[in-house]
């Protein structure tokens, strides 16, 4: 099946690892944010990734 939405719920830590794994749909700066527009299709690979290796486990996704 395919990502049809990604999100950050609150407790992030800004470590910076989601965009290190998959910088096509993360974004860090003074908070951790999913891109606009990103091609969650084309990156299902790295959002799991990210998903998986989240210290705080609070990355998410619905497919």
């Amino acid at each position: 099946m395919a990502i049809k939405k990604v999100w950050i719920e609150e407790g992030c830590i800004v470590c910076g690892l989601c965009e290190e794994l998959c910088p096509g749909v993360f974004e860090v700066g003074d908070k951790a944010v999913v891109k606009d527009g990103a091609e969650f299709e084309k990156n299902e690979a790295g959002i799991k990734n990210a998903t998986e290796s989240c210290p705080v486990e609070i990355i998410k996704y619905e497919e």
